[in-house]
C-alpha cells in the first residue's frame, strides 16, 4: 500500500485566527486543538477510513516563532461553488484576505491573494451551476 495525504500543515503566529479564516473560506470545522495547534476538515478522519481509500486532507495550523518571509513554495487553490468567482473574492476579502501580487501578470484566469498571515492562495473558475 501507498502512503496517503492526510494533512497539510501551515506554520503561522495564531493558529486559532488562520483556523477560522480557513474554517470560514472552505466550510470546514474545528476537529482538534490544543494551546498551540488547529485542526480543521470537512470529516473527522479515522484510521480505516483512511487505510480504505483516500481522503480529503485535513489542514493543521501549529504556532511557530518565524515569520514568513518569502513567496509560499506551495498554495491552495481554490474554487467557488455556489457563485462566481468575484462574488468569492470579494466575500474572501470581507473574512481578511488581501490582494497579493507574485508576478502573475495582466493576462491571469484566476486572482491570487493572501490570508491574514500572508500565505498566498489562488481563486480558480467558479464551480457554480451556470457560471
Amino acid at each position: 500500500m501507498a502512503s496517503r495525504f492526510t494533512e497539510l500543515v501551515v506554520d503561522c503566529h495564531d493558529p486559532e485566527r488562520l483556523a477560522a479564516f480557513w474554517c470560514a473560506v472552505l466550510d470546514f470545522e474545528v476537529i482538534d486543538r490544543t494551546a498551540d495547534k488547529v485542526e480543521i476538515g470537512s470529516w473527522e478522519p479515522t484510521v480505516e477510513d483512511v487505510r480504505a481509500r483516500q481522503m480529503p486532507p485535513t489542514v493543521v495550523f501549529i504556532r511557530v516563532p518565524e515569520d514568513k518571509t518569502v513567496k509560499n513554495r506551495l498554495h491552495l487553490d481554490v474554487s467557488p461553488v455556489d457563485r462566481g468567482t468575484e462574488a468569492e473574492v470579494a466575500r474572501l476579502l470581507a473574512l481578511g484576505a488581501t490582494r497579493v501580487d507574485v508576478g502573475q501578470g495582466p493576462d491571469r484566469t484566476w486572482t491570487v491573494l493572501a490570508d491574514p498571515e500572508g500565505n498566498e492562495f489562488d481563486v480558480l473558475r467558479s464551480l457554480a451551476p451556470g457560471a
